[in-house]
Order: structure tokens, then sequence, then C-alpha cells
């Protein structure tokens, strides 16, 4: 057992430095939400095509408005995807060589469309792999020469959206115009930007897009969440509530744990309530600010990690079997710890940054170090219920075996349920690349949230505080008293019996 105890802490210590340092490089990371801002970006090469990815939402179709005369009323509702200061800068060698006098020495086009429109940007429905347009498709009258190749959509001529931008003579820069797309249907639309002309290599993109729902700037993907989390603040609250009426009621007969407990409650009530005023911010405004989404982040990694933590103590008797942890209460808590700083590091890189932020490789690579934590807890829970268990059975003690039971059937089901969420999660992931399935992509996050509930509603009810607390409670007597071992002279097992009961309790005390 210490070996292996040894081997997970050194294990976990590599993991530990690892999120440490993303946690300190994440912490950086400037919050933009729905308002996607372009730095001195940079062109990527596709086929024969330079494209820059300027952002993707899920976006709900503007809501039908009678006011449209008032600029308020004519935003309330309203979906739309808006450029602020959009500008080109092309090197100063390929501006130098071009003509002053030509109106147009280079073009830069922005495109909007639905995620199932894809097939109609590129040559694709042509049957050729080129996005821009060569003198062989130009000669068929297919498309523009020197431009990128798009077909309309015969439902709706207006999409996919291209907007043009020219650069003139020998200018540098070139300013896309303000312009505001309004989105008439629901979808998942992406922004490229894209030139193809090759003497515009080096062309970088400064400047911002809005991307605004008909209810305000949250993403559509998260809008359902904030409704979620406040009706989970109201469970919490609920569940609170009645926990601390009971706890009042029967105060006299509090336990340690029964603190423990009120702590994971009290961190619940907080987290959801956090992330609430979070989403109505950033629905508000389309920016999440650093400091209340680093609040809610470490509300919710917190909150993990001590709900964890309880399942661990609770499945090693805590308070019931053994007064006490021992000499395994730092290894609980370097695990405790570095599960915290693991689970922050990831729960940081999923809620800062731009929407359409980090590259998945990013997001393996600090998910690992949470699955193989999580493993470790799950094994060690397990392994110290069946000895809980093995304990009770031995000692007789019929009301703490049935309690311990109804707990243990209950974590097992929701492990079950974890495994096939995530088998789910799995298929939902690789089977919606694109999210096409955003509308309904929020039910991913929302059922842990609810397990995590269901598990702490369980606790609660199975170690609410009664009148009777040594049902559960951890007693030194218990051993002697209420096993019901019947001594007589020659009942040399039952003395064994005892005398194993005995050690084992004097084990625990040394402990």
């Amino acid at each position: 057992m210490e070996r292996g105890e040894f081997r997970g802490a050194k294990a976990c210590g590599k993991g530990f430095w690892i999120s440490l340092l993303l946690f300190l490089c994440m912490i950086t990371t400037q919050v933009k939400g729905s308002i996607h801002e372009y730095r001195n970006e940079a062109f990527t090469t596709k086929s024969n095509a330079f494209f820059f990815h300027g952002g993707s939402e899920g976006l709900y179709a503007s809501k039908a408005s009678r006011h449209l005369d008032s600029s308020a009323s004519s935003q309330s509702g309203k979906s739309f995807i808006r450029f602020e200061g959009v500008t080109f800068r092309r090197t100063k060698e390929s501006a130098s060589r071009q003509e002053d006098m030509q109106p147009s020495t280079g073009v830069v086009e922005a495109i909007i469309l639905d995620v199932k429109d894809r097939e109609r940007i590129g040559g694709a429905f042509l049957k050729t792999s080129a996005i821009c347009c060569n003198h062989t498709l130009a000669e068929t009258g297919s498309c523009k020469l020197g431009e990128v190749i798009f077909q309309k959509n015969s439902d709706n001529p207006n999409w996919p959206r291209v907007i043009k931008t020219d650069f003139a003579g020998k200018n540098e820069e070139a300013k896309l115009e303000a312009d505001e797309i309004e989105i008439n249907s629901n979808g998942m639309y992406y922004l490229y930007f894209m030139f193809c002309n090759p003497e515009l290599k080096g062309t970088v993109i400064n400047g911002r897009t809005v991307w605004k729902n008909p209810n305000g700037y949250l993403p559509g993907k998260m809008t359902p969440l904030m409704t979620f989390f406040g009706i989970m603040s109201l469970a919490y609250l609920v569940l609170g509530l009645a926990w601390f009426l009971r706890f009042v009621q029967f105060w006299k007969d509090i336990i340690h744990l029964h603190y423990h407990i009120t702590a994971v409650i009290a961190l619940g009530m907080c987290e959801m309530a956090v992330w609430y005023f979070e989403y109505v911010n950033f629905n508000s405004t389309g920016l999440r600010p650093m400091g209340i989404t680093l609040w809610a982040v470490t509300f919710t990694t917190v909150k993990k990690t001590l709900s964890r933590l309880l399942l661990l103590v609770v499945s090693m008797g805590f308070g019931v079997v053994r007064p006490t942890l021992g000499g395994i209460t730092s290894k609980v808590l370097l695990l405790g710890l570095v599960y915290f700083i693991a689970s922050e590091a990831l729960e940081l890189i999923e809620h800062l940054g731009n929407i359409n932020d980090f590259s998945k490789k990013t997001k393996v690579f600090v998910v690992l170090p949470v699955v193989f934590l999580d493993s470790c807890f799950i094994l060690w829970i397990f392994s110290s219920l069946s000895k809980t268990l093995e304990k009770l059975q031995m000692r007789r003690n019929m009301a703490k075996l049935e309690l311990y039971r109804k707990f243990t059937n209950a974590l097992a089901v929701s492990v079950l349920l974890s495994i096939a969420w995530i088998g789910f999660e799995l298929y939902f992931n690789a089977t919606d690349p694109l999210s096409e399935l955003w509308q309904v992509a929020w039910i991913i996050p929302a059922f842990w949230t609810l397990l995590a509930y269901s598990l702490l509603v369980v606790i609660c009810v199975l170690w609410a505080p009664s009148r009777n607390p040594t049902r559960y409670a951890y007693s030194e007597g218990e051993d002697l008293d209420e096993e019901g071992i019947s001594l007589t002279t020659g009942d040399i097992a039952n003395k064994l019996e005892r005398n194993a009961l005995v050690e084992d309790l004097e084990e625990d005390k040394r402990e």
C-alpha cells in the first residue's frame, strides 16, 4: 500500500509542476469573450489561398422588431456580426511594386458563412481542390480571376456573405468599411479573411469584430447555461436552507463530518451564484472581466477538490469507523492540492480568452493530468470503501454497514453514469467537429454539475444531523458494546475475534 501511494505521489508531483506552469501562463491571458480582437495577426497558406480565421460562434436569428427607428430599439432583439476598425497592412516591398494610379492593387475578402454552407467556399462544387479562381476556371465563367471561389445559396441568395477590401495604388494599408451583418437564421457562423494574390504575402490584420445574439452578447452555445446556473443557484439555496435548519435543530449532536458537508454546500451556492452573475455580465457587455471569471473558476475548482476529498474521507470511514485519518492525512492533502492546481489550469483554459481560443492539442495536454488524478480518486475511494465495509462486517455493526452499503450503491451508480456520459461526450465531439449541434452542447457541462449536486444530496440525506448521531458517529466503546459478541469461558473463537477487533481499534488510534 505504501509503495503504491509513493508511486502515485511521485506521478502526481510531475503533474503538479506541469499544471502550475500552465496556470501561471494562463492567468496573464486577456479575456475578450464575444469581441474578437486581431492584433497584427498573420495569414496562413492553404491550397492556393491565404486565410485567417476571424472567429466562430453559434448565433440565433434576429427577432422581428416594430421599432426600427430608434437606435436602442434596433439593437434589442437583433443578432449581428459587426466589423470595427478592421485594417489590413501589407509589406513595404509588396506596396512598392504597384502603380500609384491603380484603383486596386490587391483585394482581401471577408467571408461569413453558416457551417452548413462550408462546401460552397472553394472549388469543391467545381470538382477542384483550388480555393482561389485560376485562369482555367475563370475562362469557364465559374468565378472571377484572383478572387475566392464561392457559390451562392439558392435558398438564401445573400449567403455566404463576401465583403471585399481593396488596396489602392501603393498604399500599405487598406481599411474594411465599418459594416454590420444581420443574422436572420440560426446557425454556427464562421468568419474568414482571405486573399489570393501571392504578392500580398506577409499581410497582417488588425481591428476587431463584435458578435451579438438577440438577447445579448453571450455566445449561442453558452446562452442556456445562464438559465441553468440560475436554476442551480436556487437548488443549492434550497439544499443549504434544509441543511441549515437540520443543523440548528440538532446542533448538540453535530459531528466533525457535518462541517465538511456544510463547507461543500456553501461553496456550491457561491459557485453557482458567481457563474450566473458572470454570464449575466458577459451577456450585457460582451466581455469577460478577468477578476469575475477568475473568481468563478476558482470557486468551481475549490468545490470540485473539496467534493472529491469529502467522498474520499467518507469512504475511509472518517468520523464513523476511525476518529482520524492518521498518517495518510498528508497524502490526502497532497492529492487534493495537486488536483486543485491541475483542475484550475484546465478551467482557466476553457473559460478565459476568445470563444474560439485554444487548440485541441493544448486542451488535451491539460485534460490528461485531471483525468489521471480523477482516476486516482476513484481507485482510492473504492479501495477505502471496500476496507470500511470489511471492518463493519467484522464488527457486526449493522446500522453503519447498511449506511455504507447505500452510499456505495449511490457512488457505483454515479461512476457508471460518468463512464456512460464520457462515452457519449467522446461520440458527440467526434461526430460534431464543426459544432453544428451547438444548440444542445450545453448539456455536456450541465450533466456534471447535476451529478455532483445529486451525490451531495445523497450524502446530506445519509449523514443528516439527528438525535441519534451514534448510528454513524465513531465511538471508542462501540467495538465492545455494539457487536453483540457473546463471550464464554470456552468460546475461544469469539475471544480471538474480540482481540482482533481491539487490535484494530488500537491501530486506528495510532494512525
